[in-house]
C-alpha cells in the first residue's frame, strides 16, 4: 500500500503523467472489419444496412430512434460528425468495404487519460460475424497506443446483450448507477464496465488471437471460442 507523509493511503504515483492528445479521426484497418472516419457518403449504405432489420428492437436502449428515411439517417450521421466531443467511425466490412455499423469514442478526458466506447450501433449485416469484435479491438488498441489509462463502456442495465458483448472482449463490470438518466420517457439504470492499461496486454493477446485468420474457416466460422483464448492467457 502507498502512503503519504501522514501515513494515509494514497494512489500509486504517476510522476511522468502528462495530458494526452485527443484521438484523431483516422482510418484503422483490421482483420474482419475496418474503421473509417464517419462521413455523409456512408449514409445511403448505412440506411440500407439498418433497414434490413424487420423491426426496431436493436434501437430500444439507444438514445435515438431508428432512422426511418435516408434524410433521417443523414441527420443522425451529421449530428455525430458535428459533435466535437465525439470521434465517430463507420464500421466497414473488410470483404467489400461496405459500411455496416457506427461506433464512437465519447466522453474523452485527455487530462486524466479516460475515454468511452459508445454510440455502438450495429446493423443486421454484422450479426454472426467477427466484425463487431474486431471494431472494438481496434478502438481499444488505438486508445491504449495513445497512452489512455482507462477505456469505459456503459449501457442500460437491462441491455444484457451490450454488457455481455463488452465482458466477452475483456471489459470488467464495475457497478450500476441507479436512476442515472431518463431515456425515451423511461428510467434508465446504467451499468459501467472498463478495461485499464495494466490489463490491455492480456486482453489484446486473447482477442487478437481469436481474430487471427487461423482461427476461422473459409466460411468464416470460428474454430475456437474467444473464452478459450482468455483461459489460456
Amino acid at each position: 500500500m502507498n502512503t503519504n507523509e501522514y501515513g494515509q493511503p494514497v494512489g500509486f504515483a504517476l510522476p511522468d503523467w502528462q495530458p494526452l492528445v485527443f484521438p484523431a479521426r483516422i482510418q484503422i484497418s483490421g482483420q474482419h472489419g475496418h474503421l473509417a472516419p464517419l462521413d455523409i457518403n456512408h449514409c445511403e449504405d448505412l440506411f440500407k444496412a439498418f433497414s434490413l432489420a424487420t423491426d426496431d428492437r436493436d434501437w430500444t436502449w439507444l438514445g435515438a430512434q431508428k432512422p426511418a428515411s435516408l434524410q433521417d439517417m443523414t441527420q443522425w450521421v451529421e449530428n455525430k460528425i458535428n459533435d466535437a466531443g465525439l470521434v465517430p467511425w463507420a464500421v466497414l466490412d473488410a470483404k467489400n468495404g461496405s459500411p455496416v455499423g457506427v461506433v464512437c469514442f465519447s466522453n474523452i478526458d485527455t487530462d486524466n487519460g479516460i475515454l468511452e466506447i459508445g454510440h455502438v450501433t450495429w446493423s443486421p449485416l454484422m450479426q454472426r460475424t467477427a466484425i463487431g469484435t474486431d471494431a472494438i479491438y481496434l478502438l481499444l488498441n488505438y486508445a491504449f497506443s495513445l497512452g489512455y489509462r482507462r477505456v469505459a463502456w456503459r449501457c442500460d442495465s437491462l441491455n444484457l446483450a451490450s454488457r455481455q458483448a463488452a465482458e466477452r472482449v475483456g471489459f470488467t463490470f464495475e457497478g450500476r448507477f441507479r436512476q442515472a438518466m431518463t431515456r425515451k420517457q423511461r428510467n434508465r439504470d446504467t451499468d459501467w464496465l472498463s478495461v485499464i492499461d495494466s490489463e490491455w496486454l492480456a486482453v489484446s493477446k486473447a482477442v487478437s488471437g481469436w481474430l487471427s485468420p487461423e482461427n476461422f474457416t473459409k466460411d468464416g466460422l470460428q474454430i475456437r471460442k474467444l473464452g478459450e483464448f482468455f483461459n489460456g492467457v
